[in-house]
C-alpha cells in the first residue's frame, strides 16, 4: 500500500469536490455480454458465479482507480484488493466473505471453494475492523435489473467499490447479464468505469483464461 501524495495528484480537485458531498458515490449498470462465457463456463463444469467474482476481481486489479480508497482524509493505493462477495446460508439468509485473490483463476477458483463452503457452514457478518483492499460484490440472480444501489457508511463516507450482477436473460441470440459499478466519484469518474467494463466484456468474450 502506498499514499497518494495529493499535492503533485491530477485528481486533487475532484477528490475535494466530491469528498465535499453528502453522497459522494455514482452508480453505472449496464448489461455484459456472457453469450461466449455462459457456454464455455458449463463445458467445463465451473461455478457460474466464482467465475464471475473472479472476472470483477481481476479487472479491478488491473485498474488503480479501483484500488485506491479514502482513509482519514487521504488517498492510498493498495498492491492487491479481494472480493469480499455474499454467500447464501441456511433460512436465506447470507453471509459476508473474503476470497484471497490469485492471479491464476485455477488457483482463485480452489481458495473460492474453500472459502465458500466454511461461510456456508459458519456465515458471519463480521469484517475486519478498518480493512478496505476489499471489492463488495453480490448476486441476485432472480431479477434482471435495470438500476442498484447499495447501502454505504457516510460518516466519514466508504470508499470501498460495489459490483452486483443479477439474472442473465437473451438478447435475440446473446446471453446478457446486467452489472452494477457502484464507486466513490472522488477517487475515480464514468472514464474508468467505462474502461472498466471495457475489460470485463474482454474478459468475458475470450473465457480460455479461466483454465489458467
Amino acid at each position: 500500500m502506498k499514499i497518494i501524495d495529493l499535492a503533485t495528484w491530477p485528481r486533487r480537485k475532484h477528490f475535494e469536490v466530491y469528498s465535499a458531498f453528502d453522497y459522494p458515490h455514482f452508480n453505472l449498470c449496464a448489461n455484459v455480454d456472457i453469450t461466449a462465457f455462459y457456454p464455455f463456463i458449463k463445458a467445463h463444469s465451473l461455478a457460474f458465479n466464482t467465475c464471475v467474482v473472479y472476472v470483477l476481481a481481476r479487472v479491478a486489479n488491473l485498474l488503480p482507480e479501483f484500488r485506491y480508497r479514502v482513509r482519514d482524509g487521504q488517498v492510498v493505493e493498495h498492491a492487491v484488493v479481494h472480493p469480499s462477495p455474499t454467500v447464501m446460508a441456511d433460512n436465506d439468509l447470507f453471509s459476508f466473505s473474503t476470497i484471497p485473490y490469485a492471479p491464476s483463476a485455477t488457483e482463485f477458483l480452489a481458495r473460492a471453494a474453500q472459502v465458500i463452503a466454511q461461510r456456508q457452514a459458519n456465515p458471519t457478518l463480521e469484517d475486519e475492523p478498518g480493512q478496505d483492499n476489499l471489492l463488495f460484490m453480490t448476486s441476485i440472480p432472480w431479477v434482471s435489473f435495470t438500476n442498484m444501489n447499495h447501502p454505504i457508511h457516510m460518516h466519514p463516507a466508504d470508499s470501498v467499490p460495489r459490483l452486483a450482477w443479477g439474472k442473465f436473460f437473451m438478447d435475440g441470440t446473446q446471453r446478457k447479464l446486467p452489472l452494477s459499478v457502484q464507486v466513490h466519484h472522488g477517487l475515480m469518474d464514468g472514464l474508468h468505469v467505462g474502461r472498466y467494463y471495457q475489460q470485463v466484456q474482454a474478459l468475458l468474450d475470450a473465457p480460455d483464461f479461466l483454465l489458467d
